[in-house]
């Protein structure tokens, strides 16, 4: 395989993971930053609180698509190639979670790489690698949004699940095991970037959607008329 078309799918996954589709939709939507609402990420969820459903709805679908659209480029680059779609897999997470078009200074002054959670992008990866992912992958993850309340571990859930049928495809079906890497790497890529909501989960601060919120927030208004 040829380095230049492993350099091009390296790039050309990671810039599509880097479009901030949440930050332009909620500024075309609304006008606000969506960087600097609720949770400051760029991914569905926030861009839900920060413009709406259908702002959210619009956001996931198009991170989702640049999941699917990395393994068009390394099917066309490197077809037949399973090492190199799993690449341009996990490239496109991370340019979802890091994107180079997002690059601010914290508070320290050093540069950082800002994004989204990488979920919607990472069910993307798993069905560019095998498409009846989405049959398996987004069932459990809606589930786990309404009734378990957590967007973070909606999250966490996409790579656990790739990582359970990547696995269980390999090893039963004697499918691509290269596919396994990209489980992991996704668990671990999203483990890292949700350290805050972790730490927040287990100090039982997370902020809670679906189902849980629902509850969360009729709790709270009938306490209110007490």
């Amino acid at each position: 395989m040829p380095v230049l078309n492993v350099m091009l799918i390296i790039a050309f996954s990671y810039l599509i993971g880097s479009i901030p589709f949440g930050l332009i939709i909620v500024k075309v939507a609304t006008g606000k930053d969506v960087r600097k609402i609720g949770s400051g990420r760029t991914g569905g969820t926030n861009a839900m609180r920060a413009a709406g459903f259908l702002a959210g709805a619009a956001t996931a679908t198009l991170d989702v698509l640049k999941g699917v659209a990395s393994g068009w480029i390394a099917e066309w680059l490197a077809p037949g190639d399973p090492w190199l779609k799993v690449l341009a897999a996990v490239f496109a997470l991370w340019g979802a979670i890091h994107s180079i078009f997002l690059v601010e200074k914290d508070e320290h002054g050093r540069w950082k790489l800002r994004g989204g959670a990488g979920g919607a992008t990472g069910l993307g990866g798993a069905i560019s690698l095998w498409n009846p992912s989405l049959f398996f992958i987004l069932p459990i993850g809606v589930l786990i949004y309404l009734f378990v309340g957590y967007a973070s571990v909606t999250t966490i859930s996409v790579a656990v699940s790739a990582l359970v049928i990547f696995a269980i495809r390999a090893f039963a079906d004697n499918q691509p095991a290269q596919y396994i890497f990209f489980g992991v790497a996704a668990l671990v890529t999203i483990l890292y970037a949700l350290q805050p909501n972790i730490k927040r989960l287990k100090e039982g601060k997370e902020r809670a959607v679906g189902l849980r919120a629902y509850l969360q927030k009729k709790q709270k208004q009938y306490f209110l008329k007490l």
